[in-house]
């Protein structure tokens, strides 16, 4: 199967309001995906509907050949979302091992390794109350990535980290690719934008643009992603 996710005709509600206004998008296998938009547009959710955990109104959602939220494919996947989701009283090694007891033929030396790949091996004793905002993203980041899973979701994983850290967090986004894993990945940094092999630029619970950094530069005619962004919204505006 070439596409991870494929989303048809996707429509979500909150509160009364129309968030997501009937999107379709597919996200090829062994990529990265890059989604972006300015906050309140729509990402979370989109990432919440993929996952399985959002309600939706109407269009369908299939991951990994099978439904969003399927017991299929809950162990296939990683997911880090915006808030910490690690135990405050517990250290990062106890975290990530725990995490790791959760999955079939996961090891503590795989927890470990995970907390090496975020760059935080001199923290793993440390109590997670104790961490940094940034450390805490990386612990969080540690126990997505320890299962390999087929597809990671990642909200926002490089949101309070220093420019350093960012990009060696890229390089392992992008080796975890190179291995097979597919990953979808939001940011309201645009500069971020040219590390995906594609982007879907979400604006108003609608998509702006679906296809790569170089295609989406070429449409909208600048080399610069944050105007193209502006000039391909602006177009959007027009035909509206």
């Amino acid at each position: 199967m070439a596409n991870a996710v494929e989303v048809a005709d996707l429509v979500v509600e909150r509160g009364g309001r129309r968030v997501l206004h009937g999107m379709s998008c597919t996200i090829p296998r062994g990529s990265i995906t890059g989604l972006l938009g300015p906050s309140g547009s729509g990402k979370t959710t989109l990432m919440r509907a993929i996952v399985g955990v959002q309600i939706v109104k109407s269009g369908r959602i299939t991951v990994l050949g099978h439904p969003a939220g399927s017991p299929a494919v809950r162990h296939k996947i990683g997911y880090l979302t915006q808030a910490p989701s690690v135990y405050p009283d517990l250290t990062v090694r106890e975290n990530a091992r725990y995490f790791a007891s959760l999955y079939p033929g996961v090891t503590a030396s795989d927890a470990d390794q995970a907390i090496r790949d975020v760059g935080l091996a001199e923290a793993a004793g440390q109590l997670v109350r104790t961490l940094s905002g940034g450390q805490l993203a990386r612990a969080s980041l540690a126990c997505a990535i320890l299962s390999r899973p087929e597809l990671l979701v990642l909200d926002e994983p490089t949101v309070g980290q220093d420019p350093v850290l960012r990009d060696e967090l890229w390089k392992k986004f992008r080796d975890l690719a190179a291995a097979g894993t597919t990953l979808l990945v939001s940011s309201h940094v645009m500069d971020e934008a040219s590390r995906c092999d594609r982007l879907l630029l979400i604006r108003q619970g609608r998509f702006v643009a679906d296809d790569t950094p170089a295609a989406v530069r070429a449409e909208a005619g600048t080399d610069d992603l944050d105007e193209a962004f502006l000039r391909l919204i602006r177009r959007q505006e027009v035909a509206a």
